[in-house]
């Protein structure tokens, strides 16, 4: 077979409107498969990074008004793309066919003799008026529906030669794609075609991402009040009745539901930890940045650790300090060929739920939970009872909890579980965020490091609030002059998020 010969399938996927959740599950299957990537402007980078990290990626984007590539460009790279991969996933805002010239991009696939799949995708125009509260149909204001592009001109029609407003001017909802920079034009469009000049109307910029911002007026005025607020493409409008459902389903956009929607948070956490934390920020309407600043790994001489794994059963407590080291102790009790009965009898000491929480991924029940710390920690299991302890610690571990244990008599062994490895922090951003979470004292450093406390001091200034996972953490923030804006009650990602949807609650 000549290396011209078409090898691969091209898959046109739907991406969505942005929301990574609303990904099909065949498109994500795809991207796990997939040996090339070819994607709009967009297409959120959160579903791009789904493709492994070798992937060949390909950006396609095309932008009203900017300079795009050109979509014939765009489908002699598809036909090309054939004979090379074997996978070629082809990652198109919205819905492939829905106005996003899949059916070209179909077309010229079938006359090459490539072969090809579509895998629909869900379309803006439905997905951004329901994050904004507004379905398109509704039985009390409307049993129809319209799409139609703005960037239609009227008496321009593409097929026909002539686009009639009148035909679907009194469709009872009617859904506008793009345009943005026509709507005051498209508007008085349809109220000369003899729709009510007071029909509800609402632009969403942004639909289904965190930035999403909505705007409610009437066909008249819309025009005027997206302006004003500063609304831009990308946009849906929707003209018709239905937008009046916003005032009680309004639901994605609204603080008493999401307290963070649209606000942007930097988490600082390592990869390993950072995902249930960012969730859970978005969860709460965060547009969320990971910056991890470090990764953690055993250390390279691993005698000693080895050595506390193997007196464990002998001890009266295993006492953990973090998720990283109930990760990674595991991690080197199963490389050494041993399960949970490597603990015997010992109970099981930790600080905080989370940690609690990752112990319990690996069949393992803390018989005792600390609040906050490991001075803390070393208070409630002198007030539980025991003699000895083994506590597998970081590189950088605070002393406070071994020193109170041998204070009051007890045998304490240590050893090295992991270490911390620095990672290349990101740039100080150009735009500053609301909030940065900070869930160490190492991360608190290592931050100030990278940016400068002057640096840090200034965003402060200009708004940005820093989170403490707790007082240890909000101690060393405050070392380096820098003010602690909350900090949580517990060490954990709930309440980390807690304390960061309290502390940018907007006033009563």
């Amino acid at each position: 077979m000549t290396p011209s010969t078409p090898l691969g399938m091209v898959h046109l996927v739907g991406a969505g409107p942005g929301d990574p959740g609303l990904l099909t599950v065949r498109g994500r299957e795809l991207l796990a498969s997939c040996d090339c990537v070819v994607y709009d402007y967009l297409v959120e980078p959160a579903i791009v990074a789904l493709a492994a990290p070798d992937v060949v990626r390909h950006y396609v984007g095309k932008r009203g008004g900017r300079s795009s590539t050109p979509q014939t460009e765009i489908t002699a790279l598809l036909i090309r793309l054939a004979g090379v991969h074997r996978t070629i996933v082809r990652l198109k805002g919205g819905d492939p066919l829905l106005f996003g010239r899949g059916g070209e991009e179909a077309g010229a696939l079938a006359s090459a003799g490539i072969r090809f799949t579509i895998v629909p995708g869900v379309t803006s125009g439905i997905a951004a008026p329901a994050y904004a509260g507004i379905p398109v149909t509704h039985r009390a204001h409307s049993s129809a529906v319209v799409f139609v592009t703005g960037h239609q001109q009227e008496g321009c029609g593409a097929r026909t030669g002539a686009f009639a407003w009148s035909q679907v001017a009194q469709v009872e909802t009617i859904v506008l794609y793009m345009g943005m920079h026509r709507l005051a034009e498209n508007c008085a469009a349809i109220m000369r075609a003899g729709r009510a000049a007071d029909t509800p109307a609402a632009a969403v910029q942004w639909g289904t991402r965190p930035e999403q911002r909505t705007v409610v007026g009437t066909l008249a005025t819309l025009p005027a009040l997206v302006v004003a607020a500063g609304l831009g493409a990308p946009a849906i409008t929707v003209i018709g009745e239905v937008v009046t459902a916003r005032s009680h389903l309004r639901w994605f956009d609204d603080p008493s539901l999401r307290p963070l929607c649209g606000r942007r948070i930097l988490v600082t956490r390592a990869r390993e930890q950072a995902s249930p934390l960012a969730a859970a920020l978005r969860a709460a309407g965060a547009a969320v940045t990971e910056a991890p600043l470090a990764r953690y790994a055993l250390p390279t001489d691993l005698a000693p650790l080895d050595a506390l794994i193997d007196l464990t059963p002998t001890q009266d407590w295993l006492v953990f300090t973090s998720g990283n080291g109930v990760r990674l102790w595991w991690e080197r009790l199963r490389a050494r060929g041993r399960d949970a009965r490597a603990v015997g009898a010992v109970r099981l000491a930790v600080v905080g739920p989370a940690t609690a929480r990752q112990m319990a991924e690996y069949g393992l029940h803390a018989d005792l939970v600390g609040s906050s710390d490991g001075a803390a920690l070393a208070r409630d299991l002198l007030a539980v009872g025991g003699g000895s302890a083994v506590i597998p610690q970081a590189g950088n571990a605070r002393p406070q909890l071994a020193e109170a244990l041998r204070t009051a008599g007890w045998r304490v062994t240590t050893a090295l579980c992991y270490v911390a490895e620095d990672l290349v922090p990101p740039p100080p951003p150009e735009e500053p965020f609301a909030g940065i979470t900070l869930a160490s004292a190492a991360t608190v450093d290592r931050l100030v490091s990278a940016w400068g406390r002057e640096r840090m001091l200034a965003m402060t200034v200009a708004g940005t609030r820093l989170w403490a996972i707790g007082p240890v953490t909000a101690a060393q923030i405050r070392t380096h002059g820098l003010p602690v804006a909350a900090m949580a009650n517990e060490a954990s990602v709930s309440a980390l998020v807690a304390a960061a949807c309290a502390d940018l609650a907007p006033a009563p």
